[in-house]
């Protein structure tokens, strides 16, 4: 990990903003109704004009349409404060690609700080651009009608940072995008601290979006979306997520809570994820996916703790366009993890509930997966204990291990851990891996399953040290097919189909 980030954090932390603008000297109104946009604008253009300042939003509720933060300027919330998103759609305009809120596009030295809260009254805006459609004025090509809502790019989002340097997000409180939380697009030198995010308001709700940037910081943060949580993405091949630290965060979520892709076109490099809270979520712990040709490397996970989630650990490397080059998974490192698996959906206490599996299945296994002939490569799994409910049945869903065959690849499949379908195994399933070391390791299981623990598929170089297997009325072995230079200690029993 490089710790670029150091200048970062002296000038994100000590931004030159010599002098307030009150948007109540440029006409603004907190009375939740008028609309202030013009008055806000105004006051980030002096303030622009001025070589920098802080635009102070003070208590009240304060109406506004789109907004562009420009270089040396702050946007501060005071106590009380509550900038509201408009839910007129003509109230957003684009940049360059997607609307937002507070947009920046080329612009250094900016940020947002709190303790006051910006709230996007998004289930209200989407509604009223869903309301479009059905009056004609949305073309039907941006409208998704399977799942009857209009497409992700003409709900807008909170923040959305193209192509920045220097940003500090701080202590502020973002509520309800009608779409992704906050994006931050081929940014460098972040710093995000003690920001809260809650958004179960409408789809695609993602609390906070890293793409192709270098030098990021995320530390203190809570996080309660819809869908990801905190989500890294690349989606440029000339451009890569690098030297990204994040710690001390808590995650719920209606999808994944910590999750590298699915767009991954470029690549994640140097990325340290420590002291981790993960609760009440409907898919993957961590996920971390490369499937659009990106290199996917030198990663670190360390101290996560998860609570009540569909699934532990999905990793995946694929080929989903089939028209990229091929990408690569290496040296992934993830330690001192403890995860409690659900039974039930976690997230039934949502608003927005992740989309139920349209087949029958038992609980997923944790997963390490490539495909033919491109294997992931050189994993840790270092003190990780995971529980499980158990109570695999095979008169619901069955994959017995004389069908290890029959497990599709799904090389280009949207990736997620149901994505193959039940799983023979209910503690790990690997399957095209080269290198893999799993020390002290604890699988327990609450109640019996009909799946054996531990399946490795086409796997070379495992190496498996202290591993404890607690629950099962009967000890299954560990199956290992097409594997070599396989080295287990302990007094398993092992099966070598």
């Amino acid at each position: 990990m490089r710790y670029l980030f150091i200048l970062c954090l002296f000038f994100c932390q000590n931004p030159l903003f010599p002098q307030d603008y009150n948007i109540l000297d440029f006409g603004a109104k907190g009375d939740g109704i008028s609309l202030n946009t013009q008055s806000i604008q105004s006051a980030i253009d002096a303030a622009h004009k001025n070589e920098g300042g802080r635009v102070v939003i003070p208590a009240g509720s304060f109406l506004t349409g789109a907004l562009q933060l420009k270089s040396d300027v702050e946007i501060h919330l005071e106590k009380n404060a509550l900038m509201l998103g408009s839910t007129n759609p003509e109230h957003y305009y684009k940049l360059k690609r997607w609307k937002a809120l507070i947009l920046a596009d080329d612009e250094d030295n900016i940020a947002i700080t709190g303790p006051g809260q910006i709230n996007g009254q998004g289930r209200q805006l989407a509604l009223h651009i869903d309301s479009l459609f059905y009056a004609g004025q949305i073309d039907s090509s941006q409208y998704n009608f399977v799942e009857k809502r209009p497409k992700y790019y003409l709900r807008p989002q909170l923040i959305e940072f193209v192509n920045c340097n220097n940003i500090k997000i701080k202590n502020v409180t973002l509520r309800n995008a009608a779409c992704w939380v906050q994006t931050y697009d081929r940014c460098r030198n972040i710093i995000m601290d003690s920001v809260r995010t809650e958004s179960d308001a409408y789809w695609n709700n993602d609390g906070i979006d890293i793409q192709d940037c270098i030098n990021v910081r995320i530390t203190n943060c809570f996080v309660n979306s819809a869908d990801d949580g905190i989500c890294l993405k690349s989606q440029s091949s000339k451009h890569l997520c690098d030297s990204i630290y994040i710690a001390n965060c808590t995650v719920r979520s209606s999808a994944s809570a910590v999750k590298f892709g699915t767009v991954s076109h470029g690549g994640f490099k140097n990325v340290v994820i420590k002291n981790i809270k993960v609760y009440d979520t409907f898919r993957s712990a961590i996920a971390i996916e490369c499937v659009d040709g990106a290199v996917l490397e030198n990663i670190l996970i360390d101290s996560l703790t998860a609570t009540n989630t569909g699934n532990a650990l999905f990793i995946r490397l694929a080929e989903r366009s089939k028209k990229e080059k091929m990408g690569i998974l290496r040296n992934v490192t993830i330690k001192n993890v403890k995860v409690e698996v659900a039974f039930e959906r976690p997230d039934y206490d949502y608003e927005i509930r992740g989309p139920a599996l349209p087949f029958f299945h038992n609980t997923f296994p944790s997963s390490i997966t490539g495909i033919p002939g491109y294997p992931v490569q050189n994993v840790r799994l270092e003190n990780i204990e995971i529980v499980y409910p158990g109570r695999g049945n095979s008169g619901l869903a069955n994959a017995p291990i004389s069908r290890l065959d029959q497990v599709p690849e799904k090389i280009s499949d949207y990736p997620e851990f149901s994505m193959f379908g039940e799983l023979p195994a209910w503690g790990f399933y690997v399957r095209h891996m080269d290198g893999l070391t799993m020390k002290n390791i604890k699988l327990s299981i609450k109640e019996a399953d009909y799946r054996p623990a531990l399946i490795f598929d086409d796997v070379h170089n495992l190496d498996i040290r202290s591993i404890v297997v607690e629950g099962e009325p009967n000890r299954s072995p560990i199956i290992l097919k097409n594997a070599k230079q396989v080295q287990i200690d302990g007094d398993h029993p092992i099966l070598r189909l």
